[in-house]
């Protein structure tokens, strides 16, 4: 279920929407407001950049 007051960005339109809009399987978010769910795919991008980093330092590979 998602929060239909928050802020999302949608992957299909690529657009920001707030409260109900495109499908959740569809959607990014909530986020806490506009700015925000107008970065999502740029956070999601550090978030998995970070994610990678973390893997590596744990299996000692070198770069």
């Amino acid at each position: 279920m998602s929060d239909s007051s928050g802020w999302y960005y949608c992957l299909t339109h690529q657009t920001v929407e707030q409260g109900k809009g495109c499908k959740g399987p569809d959607r990014m978010g909530p986020y806490p407001d506009e700015a925000t769910a107008a970065r999502a795919l740029e956070i999601a991008r550090e978030r998995t950049r970070s994610a990678d980093e973390a893997d590596r330092q744990y299996r000692g590979d070198d770069d």
